[in-house]
């Protein structure tokens, strides 16, 4: 089971987060906290694989929340829920090390889908969604650029065209297919790029690359 933590200011949202999640089958909401405060505690207290957290909500918000979560040892998934209207806020917490973020009115099934996506160790890059979000809000100022590129420039050929392609939004297959390689040898170029650059996630390996202005 798939242990999942809920946190949303809103109760009507809760609840029909968590009737969603448990109807899946192999998903549990271990509990559901109503700002960040109650986050940080909650997650260090159930041990979560999973935070599906909102970006804003009074008092400690989710960006905030978020950077003292993801620091905690063996610090669980996160998940940001937004609208459009806040993408800049889940910009923010995927730097931070949030590996993918949700609409609200995301349906039932994906939603479940999901949080197993994130719980098996991959981030949500959608090539429809996530790449606007990441090109609409990196800043692209010379100076950023220019450190983005210093920072590729450690890669070998082979490794950029992979982070090139998981910036597109590419599963690890669909990257195998595209540069005919197995899934194997691509999760072993991932992981090669992710320690080079001193990355936690796919996600910010992602917008590195945007950084660079190499998408």
């Amino acid at each position: 089971m798939i242990r999942v933590l809920i946190v949303d200011d809103e109760a009507l949202v809760r609840s029909g987060l968590r009737l969603i999640l448990e109807a899946a089958g192999d998903i549990v909401v271990v509990g559901e906290a109503r700002d960040g405060a109650e986050a940080i505690s909650a997650a260090g207290r159930l041990r979560p694989q999973v935070v599906l957290m909102d970006v804003r909500m009074p008092g400690v918000d989710g960006l905030a929340a978020a950077a003292r979560i993801l620091s905690a040892p063996d610090a669980p998934k996160l998940i940001m829920l937004t609208t459009f209207d806040l993408d800049e806020y889940v910009h923010e917490a995927l730097r931070l090390g949030a590996v993918g973020f949700l609409l609200k009115d995301t349906p039932p099934r994906e939603l479940a889908a999901a949080v197993r996506t994130v719980a098996g160790g991959q981030a949500m890059l959608s090539p429809t969604v996530t790449k606007r979000l990441i090109s609409a809000f990196v800043d692209r100022a010379p100076s950023r650029a220019e450190a983005a590129r210093r920072q590729l420039a450690s890669l070998t050929g082979r490794e950029e065209e992979v982070i090139r392609a998981l910036a597109r939004g590419l599963s690890n297959a669909e990257v195998g297919r595209e540069l005919r390689l197995t899934e194997a040898t691509v999760k072993a170029h991932v992981s090669r790029v992710l320690a080079k650059l001193g990355l936690t996630n796919r996600v910010q390996a992602a917008i590195v690359v945007h950084d660079a202005d190499l998408c």
